[in-house]
């Protein structure tokens, strides 16, 4: 089994974070989103998944090592594609045509799910879905009277269908799927200026493939701060049972309500901490109270009355404030 995951875009609804950090690559309770999601994936897989082909954009080799060691770390051959335009999912994956063959599983870097599930590796494909409340904002699927899905519509502007896709796919063929891609491509199929996936998934079910909808219990968006930030809040509830405190974390005078993931050579000191707070490594937190909020690495706060916030690395922040969003090397007092 294969894994790709398209992650080459800028993440603009996520600035000032992704000023300096690829959006999947934020980390949220000490991992990065991408890491999150292909460590799911890879537990709802009874193959073992043998290749991780991440579709990345000139994200520096620091990214790329950790993209690699990402993969390695499951067992599995990090492989390393470029898309320089932003033409589609459509184009975005067949940026990786060398990996598209065998066993595949496609998934987009900025959503995280909770599901209780096996892959089957017969099924011929499944597009995983979650009923929501805004159709329009999604591409949606329609099923058959007999479950499969016999359509798929890109943002409908009207009410089709409340089945969004949520942007994890499996391919029984991906050398059948690599086709298709090429199609669209050397036709110049385009749907909203872009080479969409969906129109790929289309012209397969009309040629007979038969998709089955797969179900997940909770779909975790990572598209924008609020998003993120309640998408960590579930992270740190799904894992609450883990030790998620660092050993050598120096607390003096605070309180920890848990569940929270305190990292490295972190001190707190005279502040009251939780419940969902991550604090990144070497970060100082000092007469502050902090509730559901991100803290990345070698960051200070000081007097502070925080919650619903992000704040990125090597920040110094003092003085109240309430539900902010900073980015990375920046001072506010």
């Amino acid at each position: 089994m294969k894994i790709i995951v398209p992650m080459a875009g800028m993440g603009k609804r996520m600035r000032p974070h992704t000023l300096t950090i690829p959006k999947p690559l934020i980390p949220l309770a000490g991992k990065p989103i991408v890491q999150w999601l292909v460590e799911d994936i890879s537990r709802m897989s009874e193959a073992r998944i043998e290749e991780i082909a991440f579709v990345i954009g000139d994200f520096g080799s620091q990214v790329e090592k950790q993209l690699v060691g990402i993969a390695r770390k499951l067992g599995a051959k990090g492989t390393l594609y470029y898309q320089d335009e932003p033409l589609g999912t459509a184009h975005a994956i067949l940026c990786a045509s060398e990996s598209l063959s065998g066993n595949l599983i496609v998934a987009f870097a900025d959503t995280l799910f909770r599901a209780n599930f096996k892959i089957n590796p017969d099924e011929e494909g499944v597009i995983w879905v979650h009923k929501v409340d805004n159709p329009s904002s999604f591409g949606v699927v329609q099923l058959s009277p007999e479950g499969y899905i016999n359509g798929f519509v890109e943002k409908p502007e009207q009410f089709i269908s409340d089945l969004a896709i949520i942007g994890i796919y499996y391919f029984r063929d991906g050398a059948y799927l690599k086709r298709e891609l090429q199609f669209l491509i050397e036709h110049d199929i385009k749907d909203k200026g872009e080479y969409q996936l969906t129109s790929a998934l289309e012209h397969m079910k009309n040629k007979g493939v038969k998709f089955k909808p797969g179900k997940v219990e909770e779909w975790l968006d990572c598209g924008n701060k609020d998003a993120t930030v309640f998408t960590h809040q579930r992270v740190l509830e799904l894992h609450k049972h883990e030790n998620l405190l660092a050993d050598n974390l120096v607390s003096e005078d605070s309180v920890i309500k848990p569940p929270c993931y305190i990292g490295r050579n972190v001190h707190i000191q005279n502040s009251v901490i939780g419940p969902y707070v991550s604090i990144g490594d070497h970060s100082r937190v000092r007469n502050s109270v902090i509730s559901n909020s991100i803290i990345q690495n070698h960051t200070v706060v000081e007097d502070k009355i925080i919650t619903n916030s992000m704040i990125g690395s090597h920040v110094h922040c003092k003085g109240k404030m309430e539900d902010v969003s900073i980015g990375d090397y920046t001072t506010v007092k």
